[in-house]
């Protein structure tokens, strides 16, 4: 007995049992047992009378003891890295939040991990091994990290944030943002207000994610018959990166506009047009890719693409519940498109 209890002279009411429900529904405990764990092998009729009695006693079945009968944990496990510094980035925190979300609709937890940074493969093998988890979520999926390969190797269960950019015959379930796409559509808003001269800022070339979305500026400028020519810079994912290359395109090509592969990179150029006297949205507009939580405080409001990460969350899980079904179904991967934020900046 707590000590609160002793204080009142209460003692908490135990919680309802398996027992108890069957009571409840006039059936027995393994027709219960069945509600829960096999609904399929009930008629319609008694797994709604056995589920009214679960939500009026407000019964959980225990899960320790369940997932010793089905050997499944419901837990799903998702390595997290640490934010880089000097960036604007925060979308894995947005993305792990949807996941978490979405996933305990449908009855599965998060389990967050972490390992050594230097290793991509550290932490999974002790999970593998001790099937604490029945599924993984891969969020790294750039050329040549080895995650999918190893876990696709010992046939555990993962689905990837992410195309397998290097493995085109992949077979493994994935869910990605159209980001040439994204690129595209915002080039073509800053086309649509009026300027020609719209420079490239990106991630160097061995990016596959940097490069797709570098091909969407370019689609844009070519449809309007403009040239790209000296206007796109390749640096590394920093504020001080696109504060340098912005300086630099600013200097040698004199762009009106720029589009950023991320909203760091963009939080560069503005930091370069405080420095010059000039004004995001009036004298040069800039706009990002990510739609961070910076850019939608910083003044004058950067204009972002958005990634819908509630909606990959949404469909990571349904190709979640399709490899842990009985029998098992893999997705193929689902390619979303974004939205622009457009703000004070463009």
């Amino acid at each position: 007995m707590d000590t609160a209890s002793r204080v009142f002279g209460r003692v908490p009411p135990a919680p309802p049992t398996l027992a108890d429900v069957a009571e409840r529904a006039g059936v027995s405990r393994q027709t219960v047992s069945n509600a829960v764990n096999n609904p399929d092998l009930l008629r319609a009729d008694t797994l709604l009378r056995v589920q009214e009695a679960i939500d009026e006693l407000g019964y959980s079945p225990n899960r320790a003891a369940r997932n010793l009968r089905t050997r499944a944990s419901h837990l799903i496990g998702l390595r997290i890295q640490p934010v880089q510094e000097g960036t604007a980035n925060a979308l894995m925190d947005r993305f792990v939040h949807s996941l978490v979300d979405t996933s305990r609709e449908a009855g599965y937890h998060v389990l967050l991990f972490s390992g050594d940074p230097i290793d991509p493969l550290a932490g999974y093998d002790d999970l593998l091994r001790s099937t604490a988890v029945d599924a993984f979520v891969v969020t790294d999926t750039y050329l040549g990290n080895p995650q999918a390969a190893w876990l696709g190797a010992r046939r555990a269960p993962f689905v990837a944030f992410g195309r397998p950019w290097d493995m085109p015959a992949a077979s493994h379930p994935w869910v990605d943002v159209d980001g040439a796409a994204g690129c595209e559509l915002a080039t073509s808003h800053l086309l649509d207000k009026g300027h020609e001269r719209v420079a490239w800022i990106g991630w160097r070339k061995d990016s596959f994610i940097g490069e797709d979305r570098r091909a969407g500026w370019s689609r844009a400028m070519r449809a309007r018959g403009l040239p790209t020519s000296g206007l796109a810079s390749r640096v590394e994912d920093t504020v001080s990166s696109g504060r340098g290359a912005s300086a630099v395109l600013l200097d040698e090509a004199q762009p009106s506009a720029f589009v950023c592969a991320s909203d760091t990179l963009a939080m560069g150029v503005l930091r370069t047009l405080s420095e010059r006297g000039l004004t995001p949205g009036r004298d040069v507009a800039v706009v990002g890719f990510d739609d961070s939580q910076v850019a939608q405080v910083v003044d004058p409001g950067l204009t972002s693409v958005r990634q819908p990460l509630e909606d990959v969350a949404v469909e990571v899980v349904k190709a979640l519940e399709g490899l842990l079904g009985h029998p098992p179904v893999v997705n193929p991967g689902v390619l979303l498109t974004p939205t622009l934020a457009v703000r004070g900046s463009s």
